[in-house]
């Protein structure tokens, strides 16, 4: 998966030692990608920073029981960058409602009336929202094999599961992803344009 294997591998055993450089290079070297997965399941920029620190943090207070596969902890960072968000959204969802639950002021400026932002801001919804429609397991094995590009063997390792199974769930996963971006009624999903899942080939 990368070329940064053996590099990697010497790190996270530094970092098993308690080095905080070590891990420090560690977080260098994985940050974009685990931000990218935050932005990805949650839509927002700050959000997604604050679960990429919260992801990293869990690497490593948790550094003795971290799964590494193929020489790397991108892996698991990632299946624990899913479960931070889905935290996260839980959160959020209450702090909504208390923000509905408040009077509003008519004279506020609108932030996302810069309509390239605004549609940029449906798309990041739009998946987001999609990828809130599948099973938590369903979602770490999508995030592994559509957005990381992670091979159905190697995620079904992470995930504690057989490769048939994984292709199962991964063949289902994605009948259900296509049917809530192409506004599916039962999957609740906005209707802006439908953003297109990176890995997918036509």
């Amino acid at each position: 998966m990368g070329n940064n294997t053996d590099s990697e591998e010497g790190l996270w055993h530094q970092s098993l030692l308690g080095h905080g450089d070590a891990f420090g290079a560690l977080y260098d070297l994985h940050r974009d990608r685990v931000f990218r997965h935050a932005h990805r399941l949650c839509g927002n920029h700050h959000e997604a920073e604050d679960i990429m620190a919260a992801s990293f943090l869990e690497l490593w207070r948790r550094r003795k029981q971290v799964r590494v596969v193929e020489g790397s902890v991108l892996p698991w960072l990632l299946v624990t960058t899913t479960n931070m968000s889905r935290n996260s959204a839980r959160t959020a969802l209450r702090y909504q409602r208390l923000l509905k639950a408040l009077p509003r002021s008519g004279d506020l400026t609108d932030p996302t009336s810069d309509s390239y932002r605004s549609y940029q801001d449906n798309l990041d919804h739009d998946l987001a929202h999609a990828l809130a429609t599948l099973t938590p397991e369903d979602l770490h094995l999508v995030t592994l094999v559509v957005f990381e590009e992670y091979t159905i063997v190697a995620a079904a390792t992470v995930l504690h599961l057989t490769p048939a199974a994984a292709k199962s769930r991964m063949h289902r996963a994605r009948q259900r992803l296509r049917a809530a971006l192409n506004g599916d009624a039962s999957t609740n999903t906005p209707t802006a344009p439908t953003p297109v899942l990176e890995g997918e080939r036509p």
